[in-house]
């Protein structure tokens, strides 16, 4: 199967999915791996800048609401939906094929707290009624970030469906020749909050805002566990949220962040 081959009415590419004895991926194309998961640990997060995202809980240990944009192969999903038992997860999927795959990576079923929907999310951010404590950005395609999902009017929509002091995360890459354009946006819309992150061994550039509060991510938490978070996962995330926390410390010491 070709990872060019796409659906005749909506031309959403199939993704090829590649197994070994330990691990299966997903791929839009032979040049990015979209995700990864490891076999005998379906929840384990594979990549940093998937925990550099989790960074949220330094600003909220405990959200009550969470949405996600893109599905892919669920590694954010599933470790939300293991790892927050109070959290009722919303994940926004465009491609029918990639949402075709969920079983196949151990993405749980839906239920009273966790719903996967087959939906543009820039219609989704822009139309729901629903309020969320956080909303994670990670929606690409075969060829990287869509327009619909970088826009002024993505990020002025990411701003309205959070609550008050809710944070947005977005999933950026630093080899973008329009990155600055993107962060400049993210800040505007919410009325100067900005935080970013670099992924040391990749790309991946991780920008962090909070609504209503500008200076809230200059004075993050401590890298502490949670009440009721399980300590083996809060361990494998510790090395990937105190980049989070350095880079709060060095945005309130110089106005932006070194990490």
């Amino acid at each position: 199967m070709s990872a060019q081959e796409t659906s005749p009415n909506k031309s959403h590419v199939k993704p090829v999915i590649y197994e070994t004895l330990t691990s299966k991926s997903l791929f839009f194309s032979t040049r990015d791996v979209q995700s990864r998961m490891h076999i005998l640990k379906p929840y384990e997060l594979q990549f940093e800048y998937t925990k550099i995202m989790m960074g949220f809980l330094l600003h909220n240990p405990q959200p009550r609401s969470l949405a996600m944009v893109g599905l892919g192969g669920g590694s954010l999903a599933k470790f939300c939906h293991r790892f927050l038992p109070h959290t009722e997860i919303t994940v926004i999927e465009i491609n029918p094929y990639v949402l075709a795959h969920r079983n196949d990576f151990a993405v749980p079923p839906d239920d009273h707290r966790f719903t996967v929907r087959l939906a543009d999310a820039a219609d989704f951010v822009r139309e729901t009624e629903q309020k969320f404590d956080v909303v994670l950005a990670d929606g690409f395609d075969i060829d990287g970030l869509p327009e619909a999902l970088s826009s002024p009017q993505f990020y002025d929509d990411c701003y309205q469906v959070l609550n008050p002091g809710g944070i947005f995360v977005a999933n950026l890459h630093g080899c973008n020749a329009f990155i600055h354009v993107f962060l400049d946006r993210i800040q505007a819309s919410f009325q100067g909050s900005l935080l970013t992150v670099n992924d040391p061994g990749a790309t991946n550039r991780l920008a962090f805002a909070v609504k209503d509060d500008a200076h809230a991510l200059r004075a993050l938490a401590g890298v502490r566990c949670p009440p009721g978070f399980d300590a083996l996962a809060w361990k494998e995330l510790v090395p990937s949220l105190a980049r989070v926390f350095l880079a709060s410390r060095d945005l309130a010491r110089n106005g932006h962040a070194a990490v």
